[in-house]
């Protein structure tokens, strides 16, 4: 076959193709025939609010200079995240291996024998050939697959950043719930104290007859209560401490880290959620690529119908000319064209584009839940921050009346003894409960800080 005889069925091929199977060649784009599609197409396209909460470097959102510092430790050294960038690596050696399938393919083969027959002389024939091979993409069997490779690659690289961001925040969590555990052993430990003295304040009065036994059992209940508590806290402790020397891929320690440190969130008011915000986020990207790599397995199995042309072609050096041996060789070449169409396999293609086709509403399906699933978590996100915020308030208000209390009754036992020791006990056990309440309050309202943090995408 001559080179113009294989572009002339080339011509033929793709003429007769381009009628029926146009789509093939169509860029993935999200569809809009519902109203949440419609929506986050629109967000897509509209401009990226660099203000919002979600979008803000973590450097912006975690000032605190310890904190910061392990932060930048973490995102070194963590095994999920060196995974996840090991795997945008490989999705990028897979896109350009797609790339290169458009380019011929080259082999040498060189190949030598020897012959003799009845006793007679030996003689040595020999090849050096370069066989070149090219494969045609007529009906987009490369091109969608060098598009699948890319929404793999944009996939995978969705994925690094959703660990990124779960490093940042897990970070900062375990952080100031090691602050926080802290703080409230502090204030346990003290607790122990004035209950331990409280046991013996009830043990004098008895021996006055001011108290029965059932007082002094109670107050000593309580006071056992209170060392319980203080081994659950170090246990949490201790489990905290474990979980950030996880998250730094170390060998578990101790973390130094100040007691009753604070998050301080920016101002953060919003009665819905945005679907700017939710479209930032990696799963909801992530999901989006999945959906993409479907509809370009099912052009490629739309395209498996259509026939395949590759043109091959070799030459090189040879002393082997036919039945005839000459020394010495001669330069030769070789063209030839190889049209390939599935004849019998139809049945077998069919239930195969029937599968991707599946595949493809399957990808859409795990989409649009994706997207509701964000739009959930973010409610809830913020709704939480929102109602911490407001318990944070009221608690430093019942701490700040209960330390008036705890002055006002020690004032009046050393001015005129119209209030006892024991009532100066129990104003200060009241108020050390309390305080326990509040530090644990703002570590709620800081866990709630970040993941809202988290669910908007953040950690870019």
């Amino acid at each position: 076959m001559t080179l113009n005889n294989i572009s002339r069925a080339a011509i033929i091929i793709v003429s007769v193709g381009a009628l029926s199977s146009c789509h093939i060649y169509n860029k993935f784009s999200m569809p809009t025939d519902d109203a949440l599609t419609s929506q986050y197409v629109e967000a897509v396209n509209s401009e990226t609010n660099e203000a919002a909460f979600g979008n803000m470097k973590w450097q912006d959102v975690f000032t605190d200079p310890i904190l910061a510092g392990l932060i930048d430790q973490a995102l070194v050294n963590n095994t999920n995240l060196n995974n996840a960038k090991l795997n945008v690596d490989i999705a990028h050696a897979q896109l350009k291996g797609a790339r290169l399938s458009y380019l011929p393919s080259l082999t040498l083969m060189p190949n030598a024998s020897a012959a003799s027959y009845d006793h007679s002389h030996m003689n040595w024939t020999y090849q050096i050939p370069l066989a070149v091979s090219w494969e045609i993409d007529i009906f987009g069997k490369l091109l969608n697959s060098n598009r699948r490779a890319k929404a793999a690659l944009l996939q995978s690289e969705a994925y690094e950043q959703a660990v990124r961001s779960q490093i940042i925040a897990g970070v900062a969590n375990c952080y100031y719930s090691i602050s926080m555990l802290e703080k409230q052993l502090e204030i346990s430990r003290q607790t122990a104290e004035y209950w331990s003295e409280s046991v013996q304040v009830m043990k004098n009065l008895k021996l006055a007859g001011r108290v029965n036994e059932s007082a002094v059992v109670q107050s000593t209940a309580n006071y056992y209560s209170i060392l319980a508590s203080i081994t659950d806290l170090e246990v949490a402790l201790h489990e905290a401490n474990n979980s950030m020397s996880l998250l730094m891929n170390v060998p578990p320690q101790t973390w130094e880290i100040p007691s009753g440190a604070e998050f301080n969130t920016p101002a953060i008011v919003r009665e819905g959620v945005p679907m700017r915000e939710l479209a930032s986020r990696p799963d909801v990207r992530a999901a989006e690529q999945n959906v993409a790599m479907a509809y370009y397995a099912t052009n490629q199995a739309r395209a498996a119908f259509y026939p395949g042309l590759t043109i091959s072609s070799n030459g090189g050096f040879t002393n082997l000319l036919g039945s005839v041996i000459s020394n010495p060789g001669k330069w030769f070449i070789q063209l030839a064209g190889q049209l390939t169409a599935p004849i019998f396999a139809r049945g077998q293609l069919i239930s195969n584009l029937e599968a991707t086709r599946a595949q493809q509403q399957q990808a859409m399906n795990n989409f649009q839940y994706a997207l509701l699933s964000a739009s959930a978590e973010v409610s809830e996100a913020l709704m939480l921050y929102n109602k911490s915020d407001e318990k944070a308030k009221l608690l430093a208000q019942q701490v700040e009346n209960l330390q008036k209390s705890v002055e006002i009754t020690e004032e009046l036992l050393s001015l005129n003894g119209s209030s006892t020791y024991l009532e100066v006990l129990t104003a200060q056990q009241s108020l050390l409960s309390a305080q326990i309440a509040q530090v644990t309050c703002l570590n709620a309202k800081a866990r709630a800080g970040i993941n809202l943090y988290q669910s908007l995408g953040g950690g870019r």
